[in-house]
């Protein structure tokens, strides 16, 4: 008696028969498909959202592989980072021997979980072996120009003890009388107003003067948020995500003269058509002149150390610094303050404040009993509300000189001339800064020598390794002296290490190169293989890593082919974001205490279900019942053949009938439909469609002893179809039908004849099986003699085609008509062809005529099988008795049940 499928009992079997034949051993000579999940951090286990990452591209690189493609799949780990400084902080231990423990336990949950990888090309970014060609890019880079050592005002997360870059900062609600908002202020656009947090540990973000590393990735600015038209392959949420963040703005730069300070300040705008209409210069607190004005004048040094703390940005506080600029088109003295609303990284750090046509600048000017001159008003001559509330539209200049009169527009283009204007692109996006004062991360190769200033450390002597981990508060690099204390390479006097370590978004920019070439011990990366192999094919993770991770990959490749070691600027075809999981309406968290364990149902199980819950790329809600539905289909499909296997010898015949052409043909539509599915990821739909041949294959073998030829076919393509995503139960059934060979390198199943219209095809079908359904209920027909089923007549068709095609301004009846074969059949033709020209925008294509019967034909055994009846199929004559060939349409026959 069937025990029924269990993948545990044959789990590990699979697993080193796998292994033996080095199934998913890449060729390096070979140019294979190219399939990689975003890698992990090791973090101890694997939660479901790796599971639901991990199995796309699993699926997917066995189904290329099935369909003979040479397919690298790697898998690594994304070893360094704070995490495990704090994992290690609570268990005692050090952060190496925790990341370790972390990548064996997840190692094997990977394998129990039947992912296919080049296990060969495993990669960790915490050996000294990868993170030596961290260093040793960073040293190229620098070389290049692309690394600067500077003073900065950097984000600092106080809990982490660490620099954030600004990508590592999220916003979050917080209430108004959050305790960490100082004075209970909130921001003056939200009534509960928002807190700057540290992206890990969410704890509220400061702010820092620090000397920091940064890579330089303002200089590819223009041609990252360019490049971004041109990444088909990227939803457009990505892309949309990148061009905000870049935050490109077309405009204009005004130079403000300061006399008491013999310098200028330049403003950036879009709005130039409002420069008249300014009536004061604000400073964000980190510019330059803000510094400077705060080292002698004590109140605004004050104002400056308040703000620079203070996650909120958004308010109206701001400080006179007591100095005026000259307005370069009006000559007129302008107050210049400090003011929190300016932003360091926006623009240029100071703006010209306009506070008739500016939100911000109005509530600025009016906290601070500012004037407001009106520069803009409506084209229409409609009246606005100032001075309340400031008009931001564009419109007609006034009070603007000789600009008086012009629109916008025209005005903006005009004003350019001015000596003291000039276009301008701005980017939001700002240099990437890597320091980080923590211990688990790569040692910045860099020595600090008082007479030779910053020293690279030589590539013979790469890589610097950390030292053993010690337990401290702050770097813990700081407190050890054997590390710290080195000599100069340049001059050999005593020097100091560097004691930052990279951001840990260094290692994950580039090591899909090194999956390429892993025991490469020359050069990072093979650059000839890379130039083969690149761009990744299909790249697949969160949508979360938008303006982080996907950001800084495109940098690196850019910045690699600038250096001559990578000609591809682009590194990846095709990025999916795979959507949540949810459990209770509420992203699975271990926080959140509604995290599910990959493992609690079963491997095939889960992953069966994450796959047929939703398109990859949307969430979707986990639940005990729906799961049951994937263990249920395993154990159909299992039983299917196991029965099948187990047979008597006459359970099969050898002679052909009519009605097994219906499953050869659906066979061929099978494969047409679900091998079109896997190719576009819709793994939902290739789950429908394996549910479907299931049923189709017992309604099959019920019906009628089984042709053995079309249904031992239509179970070796079962097989194979679900193979990709239950790899353990794929080899089952493949084993258990005697085949040769694994199921993992067995050829995707191909059709005997081509199925172009399969889609038409099948819904007509179902759609005449659920007519029949219909007419039975409401008739209330229990046990049906006969079901006939006429097929329009072939004048029908063709009249059909006509008003498809037709001219949708001209008259569709007589374009109908005007057809010999259509017209020949007189009032009758004319009444269908006002039906078809009623329907005309949505005629759809149909069958021809000859295939419609034939398909019917084919399929009534369905019919017979379902309702018990005896079926008549047949094609509408033009005898005036024929009442059903009168109702019969193409793609609806006639019905009719005795």
């Amino acid at each position: 008696m069937s025990r029924g499928y269990s993948h545990g009992r044959v789990q590990e079997y699979w697993q080193s028969v796998w292994e033996r034949e080095g199934v998913y051993r890449a060729d390096d000579g070979a140019d294979p498909t190219y399939v990689l999940g975003m890698f992990p951090y090791t973090s101890g286990e694997l939660h479901m959202g790796h599971v639901r990452n991990y199995t796309i591209t699993d699926a997917y690189a066995r189904f290329r592989r099935m369909c003979g493609d040479d397919v690298l799949h790697p898998m690594g780990w994304d070893a360094f980072g704070l995490p495990a400084e704090n994992a290690a902080y609570d268990r005692d231990t050090d952060p190496r021997s925790w990341t370790e423990t972390c990548i064996r336990q997840m190692r094997e949950e990977m394998e129990s979980m039947g992912f296919g990888y080049d296990w060969d090309r495993e990669v960790t970014t915490c050996v000294p072996e990868y993170y030596r060609w961290n260093q040793w890019l960073f040293k190229r880079f620098y070389e290049a120009g692309l690394v600067d050592y500077d003073a900065a005002t950097v984000n600092w997360c106080p809990d982490c003890e660490t620099v954030l870059a600004d990508a590592q900062v999220e916003t979050r609600e917080r209430a108004s009388e959050d305790p960490s908002s100082e004075n209970g202020r909130h921001s003056s656009e939200n009534e509960t107003g928002t807190v700057d947090v540290c992206w890990r540990c969410e704890t509220p973000v400061g702010r820092r003067d620090l000397d920091q590393w940064f890579f330089t990735i303002t200089d590819y600015a223009e041609e990252l948020h360019d490049g971004l038209d041109d990444l088909d392959g990227w939803s457009e949420g990505v892309r949309e995500s990148q061009r905000n963040w870049i935050g490109r703005r077309e405009g204009a730069r005004v130079t403000f003269d300061v006399p008491a300070r013999d310098a200028g300040v330049d403003a950036f705008t879009t709005r130039l058509d409002t420069v008249y209409g300014g009536t004061f210069v604000a400073l964000a607190p980190g510019h330059d002149l803000s510094r400077a004005i705060a080292a002698e004048d004590e109140t605004v040094a004050r104002y400056v150390d308040m703000v620079r703390g203070d996650p909120d940005r958004e308010g109206t506080s701001g400080v006179d610094t007591g100095l005026t600029a000259t307005h370069p088109l009006t000559g007129e003295d302008l107050p210049v303050y400090v003011a929190a609303y300016v932003l360091d990284d926006v623009g240029t750090g100071a703006v010209m404040g306009v506070p008739a046509h500016n939100d911000r600048d109005h509530a600025f000017a009016r906290a601070h009993d500012l004037p407001l001159t009106r520069a803009v008003e409506p084209v229409d001559g409609s009246a606005t509300n100032l001075p309340e509330e400031p008009f931001t539209g564009d419109g007609m200049l006034t009070n603007s000189g000789a600009y008086d009169g012009l629109a916008s527009a025209a005005a903006r283009e005009r004003l350019l001339d001015e000596d003291a204007v000039e276009s301008a692109v701005t980017y939001r996006l700002r240099d990437w800064g890597i320091s980080r004062q923590r211990y688990w991360g790569t040692p910045i190769p860099v020595v600090h020598c008082d007479d030779c200033g910053h020293v690279l450390v030589p590539d013979d002597d790469l890589p610097v390794e950390l030292p053993e981990f010690v337990q401290t508060t702050g770097n813990p690099l700081d407190a050890s002296d054997e590390f710290v204390e080195t000599t100069c390479p340049d001059c050999g006097k005593p020097a100091r290490r560097e004691t930052d370590t990279m951001d840990t978004f260094v290692d994950s920019s580039w090591y899909f190169l090194r999956f390429l070439s892993p025991e490469l011990e020359e050069a990072p990366f093979d650059a000839d293989r890379a130039n083969d192999l690149l761009p990744v094919d299909v790249y697949v993770g969160g949508e979360e890593h938008a303006v982080l991770h996907l950001l800084y990959i495109r940098f690196f490749a850019r910045a690699l082919s600038d250096l001559g070691l990578l000609d591809v600027r682009e590194p990846v075809d095709r990025l999916l974001n795979q959507g949540t999981v949810l459990y209770d309406g509420e992203k699975m968290s271990k926080s959140k205490g509604n995290a599910i364990a990959p493992h609690e149902y079963g491997a095939e199980t889960t992953r069966l279900f994450v796959l047929s819950a939703a398109h990859p790329e949307q969430d979707f809600e986990w639940t005990a019942k729906k799961v049951s539905t994937a263990y249920d289909l395993q154990q159909t499909v299992y039983r299917l053949v196991e029965e099948y296997v187990d047979r008597d010898e006459e359970a099969a015949r050898d002679e052909h009938a009519p009605h097994d052409v219906y499953l050869e043909r659906e066979l061929d539509r099978t494969i047409a439909a679900i091998t079109a599915d896997y190719d576009r990821f819709r793994f939902h739909r290739a789950v429908n469609e394996i549910r479907g041949l299931t049923r189709l294959l017992r309604r099959y073998r019920a019906y009628d002893t089984p042709y053995k030829y079309p249904y031992e076919r239509g179970l070796r393509a079962l097989a194979r179809f679900i193979a990709p995503i239950t790899p353990f139960l794929g080899e089952e059934l493949w084993s258990m039908l005697g085949e040769e060979g694994l199921v993992a390198q067995a050829r995707w199943p191909e059709p005997l004849r081509e199925s172009p219209d399969y889609r038409a095809e099948r819904q007509l079908i179902g759609r005449t099986l659920d007519d029949v359904r219909g007419i039975t209920d409401v008739v209330g027909i229990d046990s049906p003699r006969e079901i006939e089923l006429v097929v329009a007549q072939p004048w029908k068709y063709r009249a059909y085609e006509v008003a498809r095609a037709a001219d949708p301004d001209a008259a569709v009846v007589g374009q109908v008509m005007a057809d010999d074969e259509v017209s020949a059949h007189g009032e009758r033709a004319a009444d269908y062809a006002a039906d078809l020209a009623e329907a005309k925008p949505g005629l759809e294509p149909v069958l021809d005529p000859e295939r419609e019967l034939e398909l019917f034909e084919q399929a009534s055994w369905l019919f017979e099988e379902e309702f018990g009846a005896s079926v008549v199929v047949r094609r509408g004559t033009d005898d005036p008795d024929d009442d059903l060939a009168r109702k019969a349409r193409p793609d609806k026959p006639a019905i009719h049940i005795d």
